[in-house]
């Protein structure tokens, strides 16, 4: 299996997929709502029939992001791929749940050699839950992102309110996913969300005082710094061993904040503390080092708060060569971000090709 990627300062796709031959898997990443139509057509032009998916959005590949252009990501060599849509998300994603899984029988699917890599325009926990009731029992992986501007594409088409997904089988050797979070627990202390109204993302009260004065007495700011506070502390939803962080994104009068992600009434949370990104990457590479001696790819999702929390800490670059070192590597800056069913904010998601 092959891992190509190319870009365009430009927006050119036809100096983006320069040197592609048979790919047998597309994705497509543009940063221009106003050209992403015809760059999804161009690129149907160019490869009739290869399934694809793609989103608009900023991106990155080999060591270098781009803000402005556009980036395509091929692979051949052993890939079986289907790719497909899910439509209304904002309300009814589940109308779509028979073809998705007659799309998982028809791939023949497995736990150790496919991945799902999807990209959402919204509502992600609904579509995950949908999508996670047919990949659990099958221990199918997935990883993915929210979208820009709310917009998706899937074999040549563009679609708005939908989540564009492929199933991609890595017929050459294994697939796993890995979520980076360089975010740790404070302390010991656990809260639980006793108001909130996930249809706005809101958390109103935690442990039945008003949000903000949980918040901002622990870390002991002023309710003033919250927003900018969460590139530093985040909240975190905890469920087993694992935490899934959760980026405040306003304050919303009485006491209250919205969120990046919805939060439901008697969740459990923390509040994080940014931990080395340094040390915590490399222990990332090496986990993947550990579980892969070849690899032909890595497509990783990357939180725009994480990215412009690198900025601030001048660390993006050198985040780009250590992860290119793994091999071929590219990725979006997403809005948000998929692990096996998971909404997350600040957090990095990524598949690895063996």
């Amino acid at each position: 299996m092959e891992q190509f990627v190319g870009m365009s300062k430009t927006g050119s796709i036809k100096e983006a997929a320069e040197g592609l031959k048979n790919p047998q898997f597309l994705m497509l990443f543009d940063s221009s709502k106003e050209r992403f139509k015809e760059s999804v057509s161009q690129l149907e032009e160019m490869f009739p029939g290869v399934p694809s998916i793609g989103c608009v959005g900023q991106f990155y590949g080999k060591t270098q992001v781009l803000e402005n252009g556009v980036m395509v990501v091929g692979f051949s060599g052993g890939i079986r791929a289907a790719a497909d849509v899910f439509t209304d998300v904002s309300t009814m994603p589940v109308k779509c749940i028979r073809k998705f899984q007659q799309n998982v029988t028809n791939i023949s699917a497995s736990a150790d050699n496919t991945v799902l890599i999807d990209f959402c325009s919204g509502n992600d926990e609904c579509v995950l839950a949908t999508m996670e009731s047919v990949l659990k029992s099958k221990k199918i992986q997935l990883t993915g992102g929210t979208a820009w501007e709310g917009l998706v594409c899937c074999n040549g088409q563009v679609y708005e309110d939908a989540c564009a997904y492929a199933l991609v089988k890595n017929e050459s050797g294994r697939v796993k996913v890995y979520k980076e979070n360089i975010y740790l627990r404070k302390d010991a202390v656990k809260h639980i969300v006793t108001r909130s109204e996930p249809r706005t993302y809101t958390i109103q009260e935690i442990d039945g005082r008003r949000a903000e004065d949980v918040y901002t007495k622990e870390l002991g700011i002023s309710p003033e710094n919250i927003t900018e506070q969460t590139m530093v502390n985040p909240l975190g939803r905890v469920i087993g061993d694992e935490t899934y962080i959760i980026s405040i994104k306003e304050r919303t009068g009485n006491g209250s904040f919205s969120c990046y992600r919805k939060v439901n009434p008697k969740d459990n949370i923390c509040f994080l503390q940014a931990g080395d990104h340094k040390q915590i990457l490399q222990e990332t590479i090496e986990s993947i080092h550990k579980d892969f001696s070849k690899i032909s790819g890595v497509f990783s999702v990357n939180c725009l708060f994480r990215y412009l929390y690198f900025q601030q800490k001048g660390f993006v670059n050198e985040y780009l060569e250590e992860m290119g070192k793994l091999g071929s590597h590219a990725g979006l800056v997403g809005l948000g971000e998929h692990y096996n069913g998971q909404h997350t904010n600040q957090t990095m998601s990524a598949v690895v090709f063996e």
